[in-house]
């Protein structure tokens, strides 16, 4: 069913090629993009292309092979194109094209449909996120629609289920910490009333403007299918974690990639996916102790200054235990995220040339989500204008939340970091829509870490101790590049990980839990940070030496955001060609 072409064309058809002059990639990039709709009908529905609201992507294997051949079969395509007879723009825009399908091509080594899962990262949070909270219900069909979705949802967890039971017939096998958590937060859904799912969110809202009778047929159909179906599929799903995944899983020095099949092959292509280019894990370590010596310097000086510590160890540890720098109520903590928002977006105009129109919102995070995920995250904003950019904020156990690193975090997450960058993505003019809206992790990370410090810059923290934050969380990303390496080329444990982080971050001891088994579950990831902030940071010092007093950070800001989340070898031609031609201003994007 899903490989059908669509009777009625894309409404983001000439968004798809838009600012494309050559025909045949023209033609590659409709075809694509209309492939990319059809593979991510719930992606599709957030972006206003409305034809397949009542899918569900496919997950059984046949289907997962043919989405790898088709996607190698489009590499192939966009390799003969003749990128000499293409105009600049064309030519960066096949560049990027050709990267994503390779690196996505390298991937398919990995194999991650058979093993890879995680208490954020499994069948149950994503179909509460794009059926509980992303489909949104405004007319009955929206609602028929919903209701097709979720009876095609105990299908994913039984597609899910078997594609697991094939990978552990060969080896591949998740982290047995990894399962076991999700299985605790699976077993913590299971015991609450289906009622308070997020799933069932949709039955609950008021539409006095439909026909008579028609709520209430609607509201029955998805408490049935979510009770009688769902559920089901969902302790199916939970059994075989508990009963035949978490018995094999890995363990020890096995948590890494390299106890598994092509595991040393998979993690090359992790590093070229999420980095853009090829580079050694050896190479990344070593990067990631030199960048931990220097945040260890600061740290160790800053806690001298402001604390009255001794060293590293007395300034982690005070940092760590003292409960005064710590949030003491949900409320608090909110109240701090909006602050943080607002005066950041006071601030933009003097350091950006073009603004996002697009609104950033605090959220928290949903209660069975919470113990179980990072201390905050950012959702983009809907390409339809319909959902705003979402700052989510971990309110759980707000002891336990430190206040000192708080504002980093939200300069992070949102403005000037993630909400900016993507919003100013979404919204440029004559640029083809996987530009806008897909892009190099290395980018989209490395911009938001460099506006941790472009904040101090920008007189975004409210005091000393907050300035000592931004170490702390840039020592927090540099020990990410020695972790995840160490994890997965060098045949790290999960206790020599943990204890890395100890001993060179502030991070809580659940938060540093948290955390590596993140990098476990998602090798790679993590790695795009520091390296993408260096980066940034490089090409940045770069144009302030060659151009001198000509040098204008808010053009600078304007053409590295300018082409959306480019890989950075790709950033790095944008900006040099920029100082090359003298610097100048960069015009704002045509409206879309």
């Amino acid at each position: 069913m899903m490989q059908k072409p669509a009777a009625a064309p894309s409404p983001l058809a000439a968004d798809a090629i838009a600012g494309v002059t050559d025909p045949e990639l023209q033609a590659l990039l409709a075809e694509h993009w209309e492939w990319t709709m059809r593979w991510s009908p719930t992606w599709a529905t957030n972006l206003g292309d409305h034809r397949f609201d009542d899918r569900l992507a496919p997950r059984d294997a046949a289907a997962v092979e043919r989405y790898q051949s088709e996607r190698r079969d489009f590499l192939a395509r966009a390799q003969r194109l003749d990128a000499g007879k293409l105009s600049a723009q064309d030519r960066e825009t096949l560049s990027l094209l050709t990267g994503d399908l390779a690196a996505g091509v390298a991937s398919d080594v990995c194999r991650m449909h058979q093993w890879s899962l995680s208490a954020r990262d499994n069948p149950f949070e994503q179909l509460s996120y794009s059926l509980g909270e992303g489909h949104r219900v405004v007319t009955p069909t929206d609602g028929q629609n919903l209701v097709s979705r979720l009876g095609q949802a105990p299908r994913a967890f039984d597609d899910t289920i078997a594609n697991l039971r094939a990978g552990l017939a060969e080896g591949w096998v998740a982290s047995a910490e990894v399962v076991r958590r999700t299985v605790e937060q699976l077993d913590g859904e299971l015991a609450k009333p289906v009622e308070e799912w997020a799933l069932l969110g949709p039955a609950k809202a008021a539409h006095a403007d439909w026909p008579a009778g028609e709520q209430a047929r609607f509201a029955a159909q998805v408490r049935r299918i979510v009770t009688d179906e769902i559920r089901p599929a969902v302790v199916r799903y939970r059994d075989l974690l508990r009963d035949e995944v978490l018995p094999k899983g890995r363990a020890g020095k096995a948590e890494g990639l390299a106890a598994l099949p092509a595991g040393a092959a998979c993690y090359q292509a992790m590093i070229l996916n999420y980095l853009g280019s090829p580079r050694s894990a050896e190479e990344l370590h070593r990067l990631g102790l030199e960048q931990i010596a220097r945040s260890d310097r600061e740290l160790a000086a800053l806690g001298k200054k402001l604390l009255g510590a001794r060293d590293l160890a007395a300034t982690i540890e005070r940092l760590r235990s003292d409960p005064k720098l710590y949030f003491a109520s949900r409320e608090q903590m909110l109240t701090t995220a909006e602050s943080a928002v607002a005066r950041a977006k006071a601030a933009l105009p003097r350091w950006f040339g073009i603004l996002p129109k697009t609104d950033c919102v605090v959220r928290e995070i949903p209660a069975h989500e919470a113990p179980f995920t990072t201390i905050a995250y950012y959702r983009e904003p809907h390409y339809d204008g319909t959902k705003p950019g979402e700052y989510f904020v971990n309110t759980f156990k707000p002891e336990t939340r430190p206040r000192f690193d708080f504002e980093a975090l939200s300069w992070h997450e949102a403005i000037p970091g993630h909400h900016l960058q993507i919003a100013i993505s979404q919204e440029l003019g004559a640029m083809p829509l996987f530009r806008k809206l897909m892009g190099s992790t290395a980018f989209v990370e490395g911009w938001a870490l460099y506006t941790e410090r472009l904040a101090d810059e920008m007189g975004l923290y409210s005091g000393d101790l907050e300035h000592l934050g931004m170490w702390s969380y840039d020592a927090w990303r540099s020990s990410r590049l020695v972790v995840d390496t160490g994890l997965h080329a060098m045949g790290w444990t999960r206790a020599q990980a943990e204890k890395f982080m100890l001993e060179h971050t502030a991070l809580t001891p659940g938060n540093v839990t948290n955390e590596v088994d993140r990098y476990i579950g998602t090798p790679g990831q993590a790695l795009a940070y520091k390296v993408g902030q260096l980066d940034i940071l490089a090409l940045r010092a770069l144009a302030e030496k060659q151009l001198g007093a000509r040098f204008d950070i808010k053009a600078f800001h304007d053409v590295v955001l300018g082409g959306g989340a480019v890989t950075l070898p790709v950033l790095d031609e944008r900006v040099k060609a920029w100082i090359a031609a003298g610097g100048g201003k960069v015009s704002a994007p045509a409206a879309r």
